[in-house]
């Protein structure tokens, strides 16, 4: 009804500079005439902010409503009837070719525990990347459940997650039990299709093992304020670095993390946050080098702590990021560990005290100059701290390089189901020399495939 008033005002003022440009002189016509183009100039404006901001309320509106009830990646509308309660279906291919410098077989995060095989840049050439097949579906009005395959290039198929979750729990709660991705930090619930680029951040590889998922429980709560404020907690096995597997009763791994968020005015918002994760891992080996170059296989149990603040800042003009947008996203770790470190299991096998304290993170910024098209940088710092390796300290080497690599990443999406990205880095993880890097990488999406988170 604003807009029917504004444009009915508009119309009238037009009517009556017209009844008086009737009998105006020629210069006097003309100023008038401009002075109806400002006005309606003026206008055009008023009415496309109150739609802009109309828009950003129903947006809102959804989004609250979306999160509080949690509904499936690919819900189906109540007017579906029996179709409701069909399985969405989702397919993500994905594939790179990589032109690296430095034999991957040889990559090693200098002065950090390795976190598993699937770290580093991955092998030469063409390769088939990771891709994931998703089903999700509502069970009952109380529940809704999703399962996601990645299927490795080496042929293996692997149970990223597959959880249940509620929908009809009071006061903004919601449980979540199963298998599924940790919701510390910002890039870690996230599946990889959506990252901005074609690997993991330093930072992931080096303390979470590229991703931190687990079997458990989490709880999360969310506020019932214009302010977002979400709370979290999860209880799980502990099973995947920084933990291990383990056979015995109760939680290897608990995690707390908190998040806010809001608009700042009609074309920003924001989010931060941070998490805490708590792990026992017991004999949890990794392959390392002593002093005297030789490789050896290595041990730690104890305990390992993991704090992360994180934060994302979006702008897009009025809200609308279909043109032009820009996102600048961060994330900074710190590590501590305690416990014993078993040197050369399966030779010397001579136990010791090991404690470290590092840090790290990455600072990334990507910008879509014209529709379709994007630019982004990221730079990846790791600080190895300090380490102590008691009885094993004259044949391990104290960590004293810091790794860094810088990024940068160009990608086309034609379609919101494809993507095609050319990414350049120079990596220093090794402390011996620098390794340059390209990837050329498609990603391509089939069936039904929710909205991705923020």
């Amino acid at each position: 009804m604003k807009t029917n008033a504004i444009s009915a005002t508009a119309a009238l003022a037009v009517a009556t500079w017209a009844a008086h440009a009737h009998a105006a002189q020629p210069s006097e016509l003309a100023q008038i005439q401009q002075e109806i183009a400002a006005l309606r100039q003026s206008y055009d404006q008023r009415i496309a902010a109150l739609e802009a901001r109309l828009r950003e309320a129903e947006a809102k509106a959804t989004a609250a409503a979306n999160a509080a009830v949690a509904p499936p990646p690919a819900a189906a509308s109540p007017s579906a009837g029996a179709n409701a309660f069909n399985p969405a279906l989702s397919l993500i291919l994905s594939g790179t070719y990589a032109s690296l410098q430095r034999d991957p077989e040889d990559f090693r995060i200098a002065g950090f525990i390795p976190g598993g095989e699937e770290l580093g840049p991955g092998p030469r050439g063409f390769s088939l990347g990771e891709s994931e097949l998703g089903v999700y579906a509502n069970v009952d009005p109380w529940f809704w459940g999703g399962l996601n395959l990645a299927l490795t290039p080496e042929n293996e198929a692997e149970v990223e997650e597959a959880f249940l979750q509620t929908t009809a729990l009071p006061y903004g709660l919601t449980v979540k039990f199963g298998r599924a991705f940790s919701g510390i930090g910002y890039l870690n619930s996230q599946h990889a299709h959506t990252w901005d680029f074609v690997d993991a951040p330093l930072a992931y590889q080096a303390f979470l093992g590229k991703q931190f998922g687990d079997d458990g429980v989490a709880l999360r709560w969310l506020a019932p304020t214009d302010l977002f404020v979400e709370l979290g907690a999860e209880l799980g096995r502990g099973r995947n670095f920084p933990g291990s597997d383990r056979d015995r009763n109760g939680a290897g791994a608990q995690a707390l993390f908190a998040h806010l968020g809001g608009d700042l005015g009609v074309s920003s918002n924001w989010r931060a946050g941070v998490s805490w994760l708590r792990t026992t891992p017991r004999e949890r080996e990794f392959d390392d080098q002593d002093l005297a170059g030789n490789e050896v296989l290595n041990s730690f149990s104890g305990t390992s702590r993991l704090w992360i603040v994180d934060g994302v800042w979006k702008w897009a003009p009025n809200g609308n990021a279909t043109r032009t947008n820009f996102k600048l996203q961060g994330e900074w770790f710190w590590r501590r560990e305690d416990g014993s470190l078993n040197y050369d299991v399966d030779g010397a096998a001579s136990p010791g005290r090991y404690a470290s304290r590092q840090s790290g993170g990455y600072l990334q910024a990507v910008y879509q100059f014209v529709p379709a098209w994007r630019v982004g940088l990221r730079y990846d710092r790791l600080h190895p701290g300090s380490a102590d390796f008691g009885a094993n300290a004259a044949v391990l080497a104290t960590p004293d390089h810091k790794p860094s690599r810088g990024s940068l990443m160009f990608d086309w999406s034609p379609s919101e189901f494809s993507r095609w990205r050319l990414q350049l880095a120079r990596d220093k993880s090794r402390a011996d020399e620098a390794d340059n890097e390209l990837f050329l990488q498609y990603q391509m999406s089939l069936g039904a495939h929710g909205a991705h988170s923020y």
